[in-house]
């Protein structure tokens, strides 16, 4: 079974996440778009025609997003969502009950073994 396929977001939390976003903009090239964050597109060999991007978004300081005490989350694209799921937790890891399913796919979180929560996204068919 495919696991993870590729880094889906990198997201962070930041005092100001407007001023740090500029400077990223600014200073590194990061292309913010209106919401916020930036959509950097890829391609692979799996992939080849492009379809698929890495988010990169900035939170709230105070946001619970991540868990406890995080300031950072990776998202990792994954093939089968539901099947990962169910072997992880056959593995003994730490998996969210929750799942969330909307047009923008379906996502799943784990905690790794330091604490870390790390979300686990299967884009919509074709994306």
């Amino acid at each position: 079974m495919k696991r993870a396929t590729g880094i889906g977001g990198i997201f962070f939390k930041a005092r100001d996440p407007k001023a740090l976003g500029e400077w990223y903009r600014d200073h590194l090239g990061v292309p913010l778009q209106p919401w916020g964050g930036a959509k950097f597109s890829w391609q692979s060999p799996d992939n080849p025609n492009g379809v698929g991007s890495t988010a990169w978004t900035l939170f709230e300081e105070g946001s619970s997003y991540f868990g406890q005490g995080a300031s950072l989350m990776i998202n990792y694209r994954v093939h089968d969502l539901h099947a990962l799921l169910a072997a992880l937790r056959a593995e003994g890891c730490a998996v969210d009950d929750k799942v969330e399913e909307s047009e923008y796919g379906k996502f799943g979180w784990v905690t790794d073994p330091e604490g870390n929560r790390v979300e686990l996204w299967e884009p919509p068919a074709g994306k």
